[in-house]
């Protein structure tokens, strides 16, 4: 077992469930991650999040696209901490160095959809460059609205994965 699992094992709910919010966004997730302790290993706590976040409320989701910046920006509508900002620019890192004309239509793009969607577009971004994600933003405004928070969800899931194994090996 991870130090920083065997760590947040040991910590009261409260300051568990605050603790791994960073990882995912939803108060409802890291409340109920918390309570799902104590995990035994990476691949007990992936299963406990993947069970969890399929569970959860559609505001529940919302709550945890909003502690994401727009593809392109570096500050969250809702950020759920400092941590979360800072991977949320490591997961960027292709976008922040694409050029000036192509963050000009992923801003553009980014507009419409949450015009259409009422949510900001959540990708899993990381490894991918910006000329991909605009590729992928233009597919998913042909979505209709039910496919499209699924879409979103599912990415939010993969994005929670990669944050979870960030947080056990700082």
């Amino acid at each position: 077992m991870s130090e920083v699992l065997a760590r947040w094992n040991r910590l009261p709910t409260t300051e568990a469930a605050k603790e791994i919010l960073p990882c995912c966004g939803s108060t409802v997730w890291a409340d109920a991650m918390a309570v799902r302790r104590p995990l035994a290993d990476e691949a007990s706590l992936l299963v406990a999040s993947d069970e969890i976040w399929r569970n959860l409320a559609g505001a529940d989701w919302m709550e945890a696209f909003r502690s994401h910046p727009r593809i392109g920006e570096s500050r969250p509508v809702d950020a759920a901490s400092t941590e979360s900002s800072a991977w949320s620019t490591q997961e960027q890192q292709k976008v922040a160095a694409a050029a000036e004309a192509v963050k000009g239509e992923l801003a553009e793009a980014n507009l419409r959809y949450e015009h259409r969607f009422n949510h900001i577009f959540i990708v899993c971004a990381t490894g991918k460059s910006a000329p991909q994600i605009l590729d992928i933003l233009r597919r998913r405004l042909r979505n209709d609205q039910e496919t499209e928070l699924r879409e979103a969800a599912e990415q939010q899931r993969l994005i929670t994965h990669i944050r979870l194994k960030k947080w056990l090996s700082p």
